[in-house]
């Protein structure tokens, strides 16, 4: 779908990186461009897992950076900015993730940018927003998941402020930004020219409050954290059985009256009678339903909720959800072939388009490059670019 894009990608850690592979997986050609000692992530770990030239590679880094070539310059020399400034003539986008200022002190500020391509669509992804009182902080994903307000929403209790298991400040600021490079290049068709879109992980975290944010902005009405129960809707959540806990969602009333006699509760009880009773009473109906569940399984509990239609599920962990057909079925887990670890199966993309059975845009998925892999051919083709451009001149 993006076959015909040039991503130039400046970012490293997470949320930069996420948004060029998104592009990538979409069938852009994305070349990240990396300082000569390379993107802080290589060095994040443990884990590493060792390649048959006795290398070491960051299991971290192989989440984010498949479909990518990556080259490596010193933006801080000549070199490094004449290679930029090449990149930058034959590409349709560029992503960053400095801190504010830093790409104009290094020659390269916006209005360069566009004077050097018109059409270029660039993509500045900050920690706090590129302006107001905070702007020049570093964006650090849990540090954004608490100033955010995310952690104050996660967790058992108010006294233990919990981030989420995986970067998810990092993770939705790619995501905004992938979507927003996507819409600027469709204005771009009509206007020809390119603008400059920005996100935040801040603006990351605000954008998913959702429900609980128009809790306070509306009704003034502070959420706390609620631990693994709905704050809005009982009973879903988690809930123990004899071995091992289920989770359940009973989200319409027409739900809860299949669900009540399962647990031998009266659907009309006064107690539990509709949604805003049975959220007041969330306790009460808490234990009652885990009375019941002691005395069988998960496996038979979830036998008898999937009979009487009532949503619900396991716990799984990662190692039984990447063995799970359905997770295989979706074409979430991919084969590429790195080049010094061989095989290895990476966590896929996450959109599939008409009947693939595969997620993403490519056929072949291209490995996470190794530092600087591809310096050679990148020159390559910028020379034939630049060749072709002086021939049609």
């Amino acid at each position: 779908m993006l076959s015909d894009i040039v991503v130039v990608d400046l970012t490293r850690a997470l949320a930069g990186p996420h948004a060029a592979m998104m592009l990538g997986d979409l069938g852009a050609t994305v070349i990240k461009v990396e300082s000569p000692s390379g993107d802080d992530t290589r060095q994040w770990g443990p884990p590493f897992v060792t390649g048959n030239e006795g290398d070491e590679q960051s299991t971290y880094f192989l989440s984010c950076n498949r479909n990518k070539l990556s080259v490596t310059a010193d933006l801080k020399g000549d070199d490094g900015r004449r290679l930029l400034e090449r990149l930058v003539l034959q590409a349709d986008v560029l992503v960053e993730n400095f801190r504010p200022g830093v790409l104009e002190r290094l020659g390269f500020g916006y209005e360069r940018l566009h004077a050097l391509n018109p059409r270029l669509v660039i993509c500045q992804i900050t920690g706090f927003g590129h302006d107001g009182p905070e702007a020049a902080r570093a964006g650090y994903d849990q540090i954004a998941q608490g100033e955010g307000g995310l952690m104050s929403l996660t967790g058992p209790d108010a006294d233990h402020p919990t981030k989420v298991g995986v970067p998810i400040a990092d993770l939705l600021a790619g995501m905004n930004a992938a979507y927003g490079i996507a819409a600027a290049l469709h204005e771009r068709d009509r206007t020809g020219r390119g603008r400059v879109v920005r996100t935040s992980l801040l603006a990351g975290m605000i954008g998913v409050h959702a429900f609980q944010g128009t809790r306070w902005t509306v009704a003034h009405d502070l959420p706390g954290a609620a631990g693994n129960h709905h704050p809005s809707i009982s009973p879903y959540g988690l809930f123990r059985t004899a071995d091992s806990p289920v989770q359940l969602s009973v989200g319409s009333e027409g739900l809860w009256r299949r669900f009540a006699p399962l647990v031998g509760v009266d659907a009309d009880d006064p107690a539990f009678a509709t949604n805003p009773l049975r959220v007041r009473n969330r306790d009460a109906l808490t234990a009652r339903v885990e009375e019941a569940f002691a005395a069988a399984d998960a496996q038979t509990w979830l036998a008898r909720l999937d009979e009487a239609g009532v949503p619900a599920g396991k716990v799984r962990t990662l190692d039984d959800v990447y063995a799970w057909e359905q997770t295989r079925s979706q074409g979430l887990l991919v084969e590429v072939e790195h080049e010094t670890l061989g095989s290895i199966d990476l966590p896929g993309p996450t959109l599939r388009l008409d009947d693939q059975p595969y997620a993403g845009a490519r056929e072949k998925n291209l490995p996470p490059p190794r530092l600087g892999q591809h310096n050679a051919e990148v020159a390559a083709w910028l020379d034939e670019r630049e060749s072709l451009a002086a021939g049609g001149a």
